[in-house]
C-alpha cells in the first residue's frame, strides 16, 4: 500500500438520532424532500453554503434521512485531543493540503478502500460568494467512479433534502448543466453571499483538479 496516498482510519461517524432530526427539523418548520440513494459509496454535493448554521442543518437533514455522511476537514482542525475527538465522531476527516499528492488523491484512494462512504462536499469551498465552484468534488467522483448526488439546504422554503443523481461523464459542462438546473431556484441563508454554480474548468481550455 502507498502510505503517501493513505488517510487515517475513520471512526464510525457519529449520527444523530433520526428522532432528533426530525424534531429539530419540525419545531424549526422545515420539512424533508427526496430519498437518500441506495448506492454505497458517492459524492453529496452540500449547496448553497452560505451560513454556519448549514453545518447544523446537513447533520439534521442527514439523520432523518438516516445517512452516515463524511466531510473533509483540514487537519490542523483535529490537532486537538478534544476536538478532533468530536470532529471524527461528526463524521469529519481530516486532510493535509500540504501533501504533494493531493486532496482529490486522498479521497479517491479512502473511496477505495471503503465500502460504504458518503463523501459531503459544498463545492463553493466558503461561506462567502466567490466566482466559481471549486472542482475537487467532480474530480473525486470522475477519478472514484462514483455517483454526484445533489443534496440542498432551501432556507427560502425551509426545505433540505435529496435531489438528482449524476454520473459524471468527463463533459464538464454537460454535466454541471445539469446541476445547475437542479440549483438555480434554491436558497441559500443569506442568498447575496451565494456561489454561482460555475466551475473554472468550463471558461478553460484546461481544466484543473482543485
Amino acid at each position: 500500500m502507498d502510505s503517501s496516498n493513505s488517510l487515517p482510519p475513520a471512526s464510525d461517524s457519529f449520527v444523530f438520532p433520526r428522532w432528533l432530526g426530525r424534531l429539530t427539523l419540525r419545531l424549526l418548520g422545515w420539512r424533508i424532500s427526496g430519498e437518500a440513494p441506495t448506492t454505497p459509496k458517492y459524492v453529496l454535493i452540500g449547496a448553497p453554503h452560505t451560513s454556519n448554521w448549514d453545518f447544523l442543518f446537513m447533520l439534521a437533514v442527514a439523520a432523518t434521512l438516516q445517512l452516515k455522511i463524511t466531510w473533509m476537514g483540514k487537519d490542523s482542525l483535529f490537532k486537538y485531543p478534544l476536538a478532533g475527538w468530536v470532529m471524527r465522531k461528526l463524521g469529519g476527516i481530516p486532510i493535509d493540503r500540504s501533501r504533494p499528492t493531493g486532496v482529490v488523491t486522498q479521497i479517491v484512494h479512502r473511496f477505495k478502500q471503503s465500502s460504504r462512504l458518503i463523501l459531503v462536499v459544498p463545492p463553493s469551498g466558503t461561506r462567502k460568494r466567490k466566482e466559481y465552484w471549486k472542482s475537487g468534488f467532480y474530480w473525486i467522483a470522475l477519478t472514484a467512479k462514483v455517483p454526484i448526488v445533489c443534496a440542498y439546504l432551501d432556507f427560502g422554503r425551509k426545505e433540505g433534502g435529496i435531489g438528482p443523481t449524476i454520473i459524471p461523464t468527463g463533459n464538464i459542462k454537460a454535466d454541471m448543466d445539469i446541476i445547475r438546473t437542479f440549483y438555480q431556484d434554491v436558497a441559500g441563508k443569506y442568498p447575496a453571499q451565494t456561489t454561482r454554480v460555475r466551475l473554472k474548468e468550463e471558461d478553460e481550455d484546461q481544466p484543473a483538479r482543485e
